[in-house]
This record gives C-alpha cells, sequence and structure tokens, in this order.
C-alpha cells in the first residue's frame, strides 16, 4: 500500500489561505525550506492537487526555470514539477498539462485505488481535497510548515472530523525566519 501524505504552508492560526484565498503571509521560503520541499518532492512518486492549488501551481512552475534570478533549487523544482505525474482532482476544469490526468469523479475512491497499488509515496494538496481524504482515512503523514503569522480566518489546514485523529510526531525542525516545520504520522 502506498502511503500518502498531506503537506501544506501554514500560519500559526491554522490557515493556508487567509480570506479572499490570499497566500502572500508567507513571501517566499527561505532557501533551507525551500530546499526541504524540493528533496520532499523529488521523495515523492504522485502528486494528487485540489482545483485552487493545482491553478496555483500550473500557474507558476512550468516555467519558473525560466524566471529571471530563478535559484538553483527553484530550477530543479520547476523541472521535477513539469516531470512528476501528478492527479488534479475537479468537476469544473476541463484540460490539463504537464504530465497530468484529470479525475472529475469520486475524490475518495481514486484515492483509494491510488493508495491500494503499487508505487512509492504520493503528497496531497489543497483543502478540500485534503478534507475528503481526512474524513476517510486515507491520510498516512501530515506536514505542517507554521508561519509566525496569524491571519484570523481563511482556508482551514484541517477540515471539520468525525472523530480525533492521533498522529505521532515524527520530525520537528526550525528554519529561519521563525518557521517551524513538523511532521506527524497518523496511528493506526
Amino acid at each position: 500500500m502506498r502511503k500518502l501524505v498531506y503537506g501544506m504552508n501554514v500560519t500559526l492560526d491554522g490557515y493556508i489561505a487567509a480570506p479572499g484565498d490570499d497566500i502572500s503571509w508567507g513571501g517566499p521560503p527561505s532557501g533551507e525550506l525551500f530546499q526541504w520541499w524540493l528533496d520532499y518532492e523529488r521523495a515523492t512518486a504522485l502528486t494528487l492537487y485540489g482545483r485552487k492549488l493545482w491553478q496555483t501551481m500550473s500557474s507558476y512552475w512550468p516555467t519558473g526555470d525560466q524566471q529571471p534570478g530563478a535559484t538553483p533549487a527553484e530550477i530543479e523544482f520547476a523541472r521535477n514539477w513539469r516531470d512528476m505525474p501528478k492527479v488534479v482532482f475537479s468537476s469544473t476544469i476541463e484540460k490539463v498539462d504537464w504530465n497530468t490526468r484529470l479525475v472529475t469523479g469520486d475524490a475518495v475512491a481514486e484515492i483509494s485505488r491510488l493508495k491500494a497499488g503499487d508505487g512509492g509515496p504520493m503528497s496531497l494538496g489543497g483543502a478540500t481535497l485534503a478534507g475528503a481524504a481526512m474524513r476517510a482515512g486515507l491520510i498516512d503523514e501530515y506536514v505542517l510548515a507554521t508561519y509566525p503569522v496569524l491571519v484570523g480566518g481563511g482556508t482551514p489546514f484541517c477540515t471539520a472530523l468525525d472523530s480525533r485523529l492521533n498522529l505521532n510526531l515524527v520530525e520537528t525542525r526550525t528554519f529561519p525566519g521563525g518557521v517551524v516545520l513538523t511532521r506527524y504520522e497518523t496511528r493506526r
């Protein structure tokens, strides 16, 4: 069975986006944190996206390696992003590119099917998609890069759950700017 990891940048008060889908609160990550996310992506065999995160990522990373001033890590991330197999879950998007497959049907059923198959770890991004996977008990690991900022509302990292979910701390690391990365495994 494949491992499913949900990882996002998050505010101290638990939001991945402020009101109006504003993600500017994070600013550019430090070089060290960006490298950590690059290594995380390189260790992933398949990335699953919800519509909003897909639109954000696909608006920049297809040409991220061609941007003026792109760092070596950003160039590598862009190339890895284009080559990485991806699945986008959306009922409103009509077409995807860059080694991506579109799923318009039952996300939980498709994620369950993918988890049951062979292959390396899968990463999951996007709050709505992650919420469905959380409620279905499909997520094996949670990764939070917590920024020292409060936004007071917006899109929460975690959805309302039917019952408590106990986790085990796997890693804690502090990056420049006071960003704290934590990884938790789901207790089974």
